[in-house]
């Protein structure tokens, strides 16, 4: 391959300033919008499993109707002992979920209510921004993660001590934490199974999970098993129980396709007119590649040339976009609505697979009509 004949490609690429920079930016906003919009789904489906991950444990066990973390039916406080006796189960807590009123000084969120286990504290945060997660243990004692104190406190600095009231019942909150970000922006709370009980107080049964860590040597599949064979409890590992919790959220709400949406829109785009401005240029560049054939540039050469300036677009606006996109993320996130929102390896790797393959398809486009001129082109007015 004659790199001299590829070098000249180059030339003819970044001659027209205007062309060249149109092609990149077309790339550029393609690879970010792909990139930004895909990254922002799987962000929102992650945090469908925040809770799955800020408590913890290898198995999750539950009433067998129960098909995702937030449809919440209660179980037995019988079914904590009963797991606790399966074969190979090493420990065992119950876990509750509600939703109760946070109300202060007359203003009021929804909140998200963890019970967690009252003798052990399993499943109690364990980012503490403020205070210890042992002062549950205190009467009424409640934590509350640092997004929602501000929300409950606007304007005022984070410190425990103060008192809330949840579902007219007095609680005192006695630590800060920070948690993974829910999906829904609720102030989440922990207290106590006993305390959480109080503060709802409309069900004889309470505990929603138990939740078991196994014996060594037992893996996560077996225990699963195990547990739902004595129990008669819908048991499987955490990982499991998230994903289920993903795909009840894909199936079941509209945010796939109003993503999937614009992000077909964006690949349109970049089809379309990253073709129609490649062609273009071809087109404008004709004679220069018909006078190239006239002095006996072979077609692999000009097939070369195309591919590579279609290539070199492609990869300058790709990297233009991702790090744009990367930079969108980095300066939102602590921004309470975007926060751990994330460029993913395979988000990356995608969206480069995406818009490589969209320059590839304006080459060939370019390539057919290049490959259909005559030399005697370049002789014509």
């Amino acid at each position: 391959m004659n790199i001299a004949m590829l070098l000249i490609g180059l030339k003819m690429l970044v001659g027209d300033r205007f062309k060249f920079a149109a092609l990149v930016f077309t790339i550029a906003s393609c690879a970010f919008l792909i990139s930004q919009q895909v990254a922002i789904f799987t962000g929102l489906m992650v945090r469908t499993t925040s809770q799955i991950r800020d408590v913890g444990g290898a198995v999750w066990a539950m009433d067998p109707s129960v098909r995702y973390i937030d449809e919440l039916r209660p179980i037995a406080d019988e079914q904590v002992h009963r797991v606790r006796s399966v074969p190979g189960v090493g420990a065992a807590f119950g876990v509750s979920k509600s939703f109760t009123r946070a109300t202060v000084a007359g203003q009021f969120r929804q909140a998200v209510l963890l019970g967690v286990d009252d003798h052990t504290l399993f499943g109690a945060p364990g980012w503490m921004v403020v205070g210890d997660a042992a002062a549950l243990r205190e009467p009424d004692g409640i934590i509350i993660d640092d997004r929602g104190f501000a929300a409950l406190f606007p304007g005022q600095p984070l410190r425990v001590g103060d008192e809330i009231e949840l579902s007219d019942r007095r609680a005192k909150i006695v630590g800060i934490c920070r948690v993974s970000p829910p999906f829904a922006t609720f102030p989440v709370i922990y207290a106590k199974i006993s305390d959480a009980r109080r503060f709802v107080g409309r069900e004889r049964n309470f505990i929603n999970f138990v939740v078991a860590n196994p014996d060594e040597g037992v893996s996560a599949d077996e225990l699963s098993e195990r547990i739902a064979e004595r129990t008669g409890l819908k048991a499987m590992p955490a990982s499991a129980f998230a994903w289920r919790t993903v795909l009840f959220y894909i199936a079941n709400t509209g945010i796939p396709v109003n993503f999937g949406i614009t992000i077909c829109v964006a690949v349109i785009v970049g089809v379309v007119i990253t073709g129609q401005t490649f062609l273009v240029f071809v087109f404008e560049n004709i004679k220069v590649f018909a006078g190239l054939k006239a002095m006996g540039t072979t077609q692999r050469t000009l097939s070369a040339m195309i591919v590579l300036q279609a290539l070199t677009v492609g990869v300058l606006g790709l990297g233009i976009g991702l790090g744009a996109c990367a930079v969108f993320f980095d300066a939102t996130a602590e921004i309470p609505h975007l926060r751990n929102f994330r460029l993913y390896p395979q988000i990356l790797a995608g969206t480069s697979a995406v818009m490589l393959t969209i320059s590839v398809l304006a080459s060939i486009a370019a390539l057919v009509r290049v490959g259909k001129v005559e030399p005697a082109t370049v002789f014509r007015a």
